[in-house]
């Protein structure tokens, strides 16, 4: 079974093969432009997409050395995302399954984050614990099989990587914060400044962060009314980085225990941050919890794990359940209700 996947979800237009768990080619398009406006424009990122996925498309068919002749099945990101962005993914998957005959399989892009994991390593088994951490999206599930998953903890605000974004624009130091922040914490005093941990000790697995950037505003205005000196970044970056981690790992650990579980996957853009890696992955270990995380190319946005995960949905309900092209873009779905 080949699968030719599109993701175009926010400002990543991703192309990819996969072929019976194997990845073939990712063809990844990054939309850098969107830094000078310190956030993502929709309007200019469905524009993008548009100019940019017949090439990424031709790219990815190139490297999997293949033709569309030699696909079996269209899978593409359905929800959710912007929506001008989903839709100009959906349109272009629709155009080539109709023209080839081909099945074609949405797919919920919170749900290619939550099994990207077991694209990365084969070894994780069921049931897991998944961390889905992003700038539009915190999430915790609790995952029983490649059919069934349960939500069992969301963010009541600001997604973690939002936080970063907008503490990042708060010391002027560009877009997106993440990585500005992770670079800057290494050379920083995580204990300058003792941050709240919101919602750390709840009886329950959901995040809050806007009250994190809420101090965090007023405690700059306070105390550097004439502006930063690039040690005081340095030092408010791990300070601020260290509270985040913190809550992200408690919560994470409270669920594994919970459910007993051995694998925990952690998914999403700020995973890749260097700080939540080592911290999770150390006390996952005293727990005897192997701590998985996709790398860089399957954390970001990206058309692999779109293709694994419709694979997966073709084994259980076969080629024929794929044949309806009526289904539509939906920009927020991830309280969707899930089998």
């Amino acid at each position: 079974m080949r699968i030719l996947a599109i993701e175009s979800s926010c400002d990543e237009t991703s192309v990819a093969v996969v072929e019976n768990s194997e990845i073939k080619s990712n063809v990844i398009s990054s939309q850098y432009f969107h830094s000078k406006f310190g956030g993502v424009i929709p309007e200019l990122a469905s524009r993008t997409h548009l100019q940019t996925i017949t090439e990424v498309y031709r790219q990815a068919l190139m490297e999997a050395s293949l033709t569309i002749n030699d696909i079996d099945a269209i899978a593409v990101t359905n929800q959710p995302g912007l929506l001008g962005s989903l839709v100009v993914g959906i349109n272009f998957a629709k155009g080539l399954a109709l023209a080839h005959n081909l099945p074609i399989i949405p797919i919920n892009h919170i749900e290619g984050h939550i099994y990207s994991g077991y694209l990365q390593d084969p070894s994780c088994g069921f049931p897991a614990i998944s961390l889905v951490v992003s700038g539009g999206h915190t999430a915790l599930f609790y995952v029983k099989s490649f059919y069934e998953y349960e939500i069992i903890g969301l963010t009541r605000d600001d997604a973690a990587g939002e936080a970063f974004d907008k503490i990042s624009k708060l010391m002027n130091l560009g877009y997106p914060g993440g990585p500005i922040i992770d670079r800057l914490a290494k050379e920083g005093n995580p204990r300058f400044v003792e941050f709240p941990r919101s919602m750390i000790n709840s009886n329950d697995f959901d995040f809050s962060f806007s009250g994190l950037k809420t101090s965090f505003r007023y405690f700059i205005q306070k105390n550097f009314p004439h502006g930063l000196t690039e040690q005081n970044k340095r030092d408010l970056a791990a300070s601020v980085q260290t509270a985040i981690v913190d809550v992200l790992v408690a919560k994470t650990l409270k669920a594994a225990k919970q459910f007993q579980v051995d694998y925990v996957i952690v998914a999403g853009g700020v995973s890749a941050n260097s700080q939540l890696k080592a911290q999770m992955t150390t006390e996952l270990e005293k727990l005897g919890i192997k701590a998985i995380f996709p790398n860089i190319k399957l954390s970001m946005d990206n058309a692999a794990m779109i293709g694994f995960l419709a694979e997966k949905k073709i084994e259980e309900l076969g080629t024929n359940s794929f044949r309806d092209f009526t289904f539509v873009a939906n920009a927020n779905a991830l309280r969707a209700k899930y089998r």
